[in-house]
């Protein structure tokens, strides 16, 4: 294989960030202000956080196998073109019916992009795999730790609308940035056949190992779905302001930011499962801990710690997926991970929002933490060998 261009990383991170940022805003923390100011209930309000992840489900796979076939760039620009559209459709919307539908098509953006941008990277570098996978994940992340201050700050000074206007900026210039990308190899001529297609997906399907894997990476998916959009709601319910809210929210982004290379680097020294699984645990305790601190600096300080949680899991998952994969399968491999990650990042909000309204934020957020618990005892029992 060719060696990457040094402009190659810079570029895709660059994208990465500017997209990020741009769906990002979109969501935290206006979506569940938003869609409580259209008088949604909390369980419609599970329901439109989770349809920007039901794409994920739909297109993550076919995206990855589809990339390994016509290229990485032509699959990448479309879904850029997606971030750089939707933003657009927010500025009309008048019930939570239309905000599911807007949320639900802005989806497929980072559904694509997620899945794709990460296969071009992990085929390009092998030895520092997981360095480089972390790295251009706080990059993107810079984005989405600069998002909910902004968004916070705007809805306080402005208004939903200003906040979507940011957006649509973002996507436009992520946009003609992606448009610099190019190839790392020439396309194959031959046509993609179905058989093919479906022979692919089995054999990754069939990996035991990458299967796992993606299963805990949905656990982890699934209670930071849940607690992007619920933490913001419970903040809320708190009277905590908006500004504040955001810097909750922005503080859990943050960490992220500067933790997830470090642990990717550890990762490539120490091994996968050595890293995961105390993430998994950290996660756990900072999300049990929720209610005990119901003020401004206690879910500060709680959320900074579940994000240090977040990235020491996910600086490793996507590598050791890629680290599992055979016969260069990565889009496939990097897609069946999304689509699985997608499914539980769709199950945590529906969850969780019907855990409030029968039990309340403290049952939810027990329940949340028991399933990262689960996770790493999954993990450490069936995987010991990366």
């Amino acid at each position: 294989m060719k060696s990457a261009q040094p402009s190659f990383f810079v570029l895709i991170a660059l994208v990465g960030g500017l997209a990020i940022f741009s769906s990002t805003l979109a969501k935290t923390p206006v979506l569940p202000l938003f869609a409580a100011a259209l008088n949604a209930t909390p369980a419609e309000i599970g329901w439109i956080v989770m349809a920007s992840t039901i794409p994920g489900v739909l297109i993550s796979y076919p995206a990855g196998a589809l990339s390994d076939h016509l290229g990485k760039r032509r699959v990448l620009l479309a879904s850029l073109v997606v971030f750089a559209t939707a933003p657009f459709l927010y500025l009309v919307i008048e019930t939570a019916w239309q905000l599911m539908a807007v949320r639900f098509y802005h989806g497929f953006a980072t559904a694509i992009f997620g899945t794709v941008a990460s296969a071009a990277i992990a085929a390009r570098y092998t030895a520092d795999r997981a360095t480089r996978l972390s790295t251009y994940s706080s990059v993107t992340i810079v984005g989405r730790s600069i998002a909910p201050f902004l968004g916070g700050a705007l809805i306080s000074l402005g208004s939903f609308g200003a906040v979507y206007i940011a957006c649509a900026i973002a996507g436009v210039l992520a946009l003609a940035a992606g448009l610099l990308l190019k190839d790392h190899e020439p396309r194959p001529t031959t046509k993609l056949e179905l058989p093919r297609f479906w022979s692919s997906l089995r054999t990754v399907l069939r990996d035991r190992g990458i299967m796992l894997v993606s299963t805990v990476e949905a656990a982890q998916y699934l209670v930071f779905g849940a607690i992007e959009a619920f933490l913001a709601l419970y903040a809320s319910s708190l009277g905590i302001p908006a500004w504040q809210i955001g810097i909750i929210l922005g503080a859990q982004l943050l960490s992220i930011v500067f933790a997830k290379p470090l642990m990717g680097r550890v990762s490539d020294r120490v091994g996968r499962r050595r890293v995961i699984l105390p993430g998994l645990l950290i996660g756990a305790a900072s999300v049990v801990l929720l209610p005990y601190f119901p003020n401004f600096i206690g879910l500060s300080v709680l959320s900074l710690v579940f994000g240090l949680g977040f990235a020491t899991v996910t600086s490793s998952t996507a590598a050791l997926v890629a680290d599992l994969t055979k016969d260069g399968r990565y889009g496939s491999s990097m897609g069946v991970l999304r689509t699985v990650m997608d499914v539980g990042q769709s199950i945590g909000p529906v969850l969780t929002g019907f855990m409030v309204g029968v039990a309340g934020y403290g049952s939810a957020f027990t329940l949340l933490a028991a399933i990262l618990v689960a996770a790493a005892l999954m993990l450490g029992l069936l995987l010991r060998d990366a």
